[in-house]
Order: C-alpha cells, then sequence, then structure tokens
C-alpha cells in the first residue's frame, strides 16, 4: 500500500513538474509589443499601416493562444512563443523599411497632385471655350461650380503634402483627376453637341 501511495505521489509531483515548466512567453510577449510600437513611433501607421495591422494581428492571435493554453491542464505556449518571436523580428525589419515607404509614399502623392492639377486646368481651359448659349448656360455654369470645387480640393491636397499624410493626399488627387476629366468630358460634348446644330442650320 505503501509503494502504491508513493507511486501515485511521484505521478501527481511529475505532473506539476509538467505543467509548472511551461510558463506564459512574458517577456516574448513584452519584446513583441515593444518592437512593434517602436515600427508604429516610426511612422508605420502613416506609410506602412497595411504591415502595422498583421504585425498587431499576429499580436492578437498569439495572446489568444495563450489564454487557451492557460485554459488547459498540460500547457504549452511553443505556439505562441513562435508566433511573438517571429512578430518581433518583423517588426524590427519593418522599423528601417519605413523611410523608403515615406518617400516611395511622397514620390506618389506628388505625382497624383500633379495629375490632378493637369486635370482641373484642362477644364478650366474647355469651359473657357464653351459655348455659353441660353440652353447651354446653366449647364455650363454647374460646372464651372465643380471646378471652383476641384481647385479648393487641390489646396487640401497641398495642406495633406505638407502634413505629410501622403496616402489621403493621393486618394484625394485622384478622386480631383476622375471628377475633373468627368467635367472635361461634359464640356466637349456640349461642345460637340452645340457645333452639330450649327452644321445642321447650314
Amino acid at each position: 500500500m505503501k509503494k502504491v501511495m508513493s507511486y501515485v505521489v511521484l505521478g501527481m509531483a511529475g505532473m506539476f513538474m509538467m505543467t509548472g515548466c511551461s510558463s506564459p512567453p512574458a517577456q516574448e510577449l513584452d519584446a513583441a509589443k515593444a518592437s512593434i510600437q517602436g515600427a508604429a513611433t516610426a511612422g508605420a501607421e502613416k506609410y506602412a499601416p497595411e504591415d502595422l495591422k498583421k504585425l498587431n494581428d499576429q499580436l492578437s492571435a498569439a495572446n489568444d493562444e495563450i489564454k487557451a493554453q492557460e485554459g488547459k491542464w498540460f500547457k504549452s505556449y511553443d505556439k505562441a512563443k513562435e508566433v511573438l518571436v517571429k512578430v518581433k523580428a518583423d517588426a524590427d525589419t519593418l522599423k528601417p523599411a519605413i523611410a523608403a515607404k515615406k518617400e516611395e509614399a511622397k514620390n506618389n502623392a506628388a505625382a497624383a497632385q500633379n495629375a490632378a492639377k493637369g486635370a482641373v486646368d484642362e477644364a478650366k481651359k474647355l469651359l473657357a471655350k464653351a459655348p455659353a448659349g441660353k440652353e447651354s448656360r446653366a449647364e455650363i455654369d454647374a460646372m464651372k461650380a465643380d471646378v471652383k470645387g476641384l481647385e479648393e480640393g487641390l489646396a487640401e491636397v497641398e495642406k495633406l503634402v505638407a502634413a505629410e499624410d501622403y496616402r489621403p493626399a493621393a486618394d484625394k488627387a485622384k478622386a480631383i483627376s476622375e471628377k475633373a476629366a468627368a467635367v472635361s468630358d461634359q464640356v466637349k460634348k456640349a461642345m460637340e453637341k452645340v457645333a452639330a446644330a450649327k452644321k445642321a442650320k447650314k
């Protein structure tokens, strides 16, 4: 009986040792968080938001895995630790790459801004030549109001670029280009309509 009790005690001690040896990867978790924060501080939120989101998603997955293991009798944090080590490595790799991503975003914004200015200028030139007859006057006035709004939008793009918010600046500039191109198409159609009417009268 004493031998049986001894085996039971030894078995229980072994089980406690197995469960006790597997502790949550607190050090790896803190290191991963610090690296992500370092990347965010370096500008990842502005210039690499997709990469930053991926890192935070992986961090959340590791946290979920840690919580899942806490509810088990035999705990194993190997998977969570592996994810956290990778997250830290990826965050550390992202941080020095942000400068290049910022320059790329800056160049894209500048290109989009120049294209928008060109599109608005083209629309203004066409509007200056547009027929201002009784039938088309209201339509032309509406398009002039649209162009004025686009010019105000260009001023907002300039402010975004000055604040180094290059992504939203590029998106807004592209929207302005599309709207200006639509106005130009409307003016061309109006001019073609008037020309066709004059030709029909001859």
